[in-house]
């Protein structure tokens, strides 16, 4: 990931904020999907407004040791050549299992035809991917971090 260049990007940000924002203020740097093709595609649905919610699973974070994210939570989000696009706050956050997660949620993630049946089929495939590296193995009732979010800076 290129820090520098999201730590300019955050600050460009902050000067646009009344009082040039709180420098102290807690953010991530992150991109979607697990690949740069995936990034890119991702990154454009969210400038587009298409994509407001994202998922991942509780056992990932639980591996990384990293806190969950929280209401107001801001993210520098990179493209997949590790650019930063835009940044986004976080407006909630639920943990579903994967069955328990509705076709609203399926939609707002704004992703294929953007149904519940797509959304399972897709992401199931993603965590097949993603969770043999923290030697888990996708489930029914995995625990999900459900995040919805908004736009608040394009690059």
């Amino acid at each position: 990931m290129n820090c520098l260049q999201a730590e300019h990007y955050w600050q460009n940000y902050l000067q646009t904020m009344p009082n040039r924002g709180r420098r102290d203020q807690r953010y991530l740097v992150d991109q979607f999907g697990d690949t740069p093709e995936l990034a890119d595609e991702l990154g454009q649905l969210v400038l587009s407004n298409t994509k407001t919610a994202t998922c991942s699973a509780l056992w990932e974070w639980e591996a990384e040791k990293s806190p969950l994210p929280t209401v107001g939570l801001k993210t520098v989000v990179l493209d997949g050549a590790d650019h930063p696009i835009c940044i986004i706050e976080t407006t909630e956050v639920t943990i579903l299992t994967f069955n328990e997660v509705d076709a609203r949620f399926a939609y707002d993630e704004g992703e294929g035809d953007r149904t519940l049946d797509s959304w399972r089929r897709e992401h199931w495939k993603y965590f097949s991917r993603a969770l043999p590296r923290i030697r888990k193995v996708p489930s029914p009732d995995m625990p999900l971090v459900c995040e919805r979010f908004r736009v608040l800076h394009r690059f």
